[in-house]
């Protein structure tokens, strides 16, 4: 019995022991003395609403409307959103790393008689304005001092902030080139000289509208749209207000227009003066530069819009496709069997349909290597015609060789296409052993 007890005895002090370290260990600890400290306490993000900031011999003042930022001093301009998201964010959990001196007799030491950097900002709710001022960076650069106007003690705060609130009015202005939706593209049309070469949109599709009508690219013309809508000024011109000459506006080096349903963003390339080129857009009055890069990258020959591949069909799509050759037809048609598989037959005779497959995808990737606006003198000879009917549609492509060089013209759009004999020839083989 008195065994029992003492088991009890020991179980409860267990117990107990174990329950107070589980407090210790659960228990918030209290912040150690030297812990960094806020530099603005309870000062959320979001809740800010208003910037200013002197950087630069420069001030500029921002406001949120909504969700948006706007720079309504020196200018009237977009802010880029994620400059001013940096800001804020910043300001809200920015710390105190370490106070240098409580009461300074001097404060130009710090960089801090003036500022050198000073950010005023004001939150939701709140009238009174906080500001903090930057100075210096340290010795070896680890921090920047740091100052609240309402205190005179100079402390630390990290250095990698300094870049972060060190803006210059151009810096904190939205820099895109245009201002355009570019999920609703619907349009692009580009001119240089006296070239004109206009795009459209139709469903997931795009088409060449001038100087041709044909099919075009939807890898190039998305490519470049991604260009143009991502641009960015790098610069504004010293300049706003000088007439259209003085930048070379009066005969502009190239238009690039995004179109969206009845809206439309114009950019308009002026002259190119020392490695930049001066550019506008035709719906804000601001005068600006951009990389010389720009136009090469958006404006191309309409060869490189058009679609390489010489077939919209695929193997797997295909439900007849016809070969031309010497007068000779041959026509392969795809049924469904019995068991629910692929059937090809020619002439009621039925083939191997991985062969077949095979010849279908090696015929229909076929790829314009280039493009000549007129029909080449081999097509009225050609070696090969292939049509074939698929689930969307249908194909007419004709073939001819001059040479070592084959060429090929679809029914449906002008000019000839310059492809690989290779992989023609590859073609042809597959083709050959179906006979």
């Amino acid at each position: 019995m008195q065994r029992l007890v003492s088991t009890i005895a020991l179980l409860a002090v267990l117990g107990g022991l174990v329950g107070y370290i589980y407090y210790l260990e659960t228990k918030d600890p209290a912040p150690p003395e030297d812990a960094p400290q806020k530099a603005f306490a309870s000062v959320e993000a979001d809740a800010i609403e208003e910037l200013r900031i002197t950087a630069g011999g420069e001030t500029t003042r921002l406001t949120k409307t909504g969700n948006t930022w706007s720079i309504v001093e020196p200018v009237r301009a977009d802010a880029d959103a994620s400059e001013v998201s940096s800001i804020t964010g910043s300001l809200s959990s920015l710390q105190i790393e370490q106070v240098v001196d409580e009461k300074p007799a001097d404060l130009a030491p710090f960089g801090l008689d003036p500022a050198r950097i000073d950010v005023a900002f004001k939150v939701k709710g709140q009238a009174a304005e906080q500001r903090i001022l930057l100075g210096e960076k340290t010795p070896v650069g680890e921090n920047v001092y740091a100052k609240l106007p309402a205190s005179p003690r100079v402390f630390l705060v990290p250095s990698h902030l300094d870049p972060t609130f060190n803006k210059t009015t151009f810096a904190l202005r939205d820099k895109a080139v245009l201002k355009v939706e570019r999920g609703k593209a619907d349009g692009l049309e580009l001119k240089t000289g006296s070239t004109e070469i206009a795009l459209a949109k139709s469903g997931e599709s795009w088409s060449l509208v001038k100087p041709i009508a044909a099919r075009a690219d939807y890898a190039a013309v998305e490519g470049a749209i991604e260009r143009l809508s991502s641009a960015q000024m790098q610069a504004l011109a010293e300049d706003q207000n000088a007439p259209p000459k003085r930048y070379g506006f009066d005969a502009p080096t190239a238009t690039m227009t995004i179109k969206s349903g009845s809206s439309s963003a114009t950019l308009t390339l002026g002259k190119t003066e020392n490695a930049v080129v001066f550019a506008k857009d035709s719906n804000r009055p601001a005068i600006f530069t951009v990389a010389p890069t720009l136009r090469a990258d958006v404006v191309k020959d309409v060869g490189e819009f058009r679609r390489k591949d010489l077939f919209d069909f695929r193997s797997f799509t295909a439900t007849r496709v016809e070969f031309t050759r010497g007068g000779q037809t041959q026509a392969f048609d795809r049924t469904k069997g019995k068991d629910g598989k692929d059937v090809w037959t020619v002439a009621g005779k039925t083939l191997d349909a991985m062969q077949v497959e095979s010849l279908l995808a090696q015929v229909s990737g076929l790829r314009a290597a280039s493009f000549e606006t007129g029909s080449h003198a081999s097509l009225k000879t050609p070696v090969l015609a292939v049509k074939a009917v698929f689930d969307k549609g249908s194909d007419s492509v004709t073939f001819g060789r001059a040479g070592a060089d084959v060429y090929a013209s679809r029914s449906d759009e002008p000019g000839t296409a310059k492809l690989d004999a290779a992989a023609f020839d590859e073609a042809i083989k597959a083709l050959d052993a179906l006979k």
